[in-house]
């Protein structure tokens, strides 16, 4: 990696880290492809991040690493190529059962264009489906060493399943979602990621419990952007939500125009052609 570009990431890298302090609520759009990055940032976005699961079904995959890595590292380098602001991406459980594996594919991301990462617990051995808290935390202290070494202060949102597989009761999924939360922390994550919860009084006790920002995913089921603020949360993602939204909008048009030959859908939807032309300057 040149020089110029190394000191272009770890500003980004430094810039993104400080927006979780806030104060203002770190709002980040995940994008799908190039299109959807670029759109994002000219919409006013201070950061960009990435959809396993959107980036899989623009691929043709379903999530959970089943597209290949490289497949996955070059849509993030597409990603970061469009943009100027900071990129963190969602790298599932980093590819790999073994720790050099997994810290190869945070060496490639890097030099994809990404200054964070979002880094899963998972294991997918339906067997013990969350990684052991130690092994998790050697991963990260390992991660943060190699960002160190590049010289790039790689930003670490460490993401917990404990929600995801809703094992035990309520008092118990959050007592151990609050245990691997400090756990990683300690460990050097700069953010702290329990996915898929979203009552307001668990996000509260959670936002108290951990001594770092926290990241909720949005979703039908949580509280507004203001609310979550109100109760602790620094940063909001939203996974592949918005890929989503996109496909939903498509089969719209599309049932449309397959019961009743009209394009009226098609037109609301429409990016203006100024807009359309101006995300890449054809």
């Amino acid at each position: 990696m040149d020089a110029t570009r190394a000191q272009r990431l770890r500003e980004q890298a430094k810039t993104l880290r400080r927006w979780h302090a806030g104060p203002e609520l770190l709002v980040l759009p995940n994008a799908w492809d190039a299109g959807s990055a670029r759109l994002f940032e000219r919409m006013g976005f201070r950061a960009v991040a990435t959809t396993s699961s959107g980036v899989a079904a623009a691929l043709g995959y379903a999530d959970g690493e089943r597209m290949s890595r490289d497949e996955m590292v070059a849509a993030i380098g597409r990603i970061a190529r469009v943009v100027a602001c900071p990129v963190t991406a969602d790298i599932e459980a980093a590819y790999g059962t073994t720790l050099d594996a997994k810290l190869e594919t945070i060496r490639l991301v890097l030099d994809a264009g990404a200054v964070g990462i979002n880094i899963e617990d998972s294991t997918h051995d339906e067997g013990h489906p969350l990684a052991e808290i130690a092994a998790q935390q050697e991963l990260i202290r390992a991660i943060r060493a190699l960002g160190e070494a590049q010289g790039i202060p790689l930003v670490i949102n460490a993401r917990t399943d404990v929600y995801l597989y809703g094992e035990g009761d309520a008092e118990a999924r959050l007592a151990e979602a609050t245990r691997r939360m400090n756990a990683y922390r300690e460990a050097g994550a700069d953010c702290l990621f329990p996915i898929l919860v979203a009552d307001a009084e668990t996000i509260g006790a959670l936002a108290r419990a951990v001594d770092a920002p926290i990241n909720i995913l949005a979703s039908p089921r949580t509280p507004t952007l203001p609310e979550l603020a109100a109760l602790g949360v620094r940063r909001v993602s939203f996974g592949g939500g918005l890929s989503r939204a996109a496909l939903g909008a498509t089969k719209r048009v599309a049932e449309e125009l397959l019961t009743s030959g009209t394009y009226v859908r098609m037109t609301e939807e429409l990016l203006p052609a100024d807009d359309w032309r101006g995300l890449f300057g054809g």
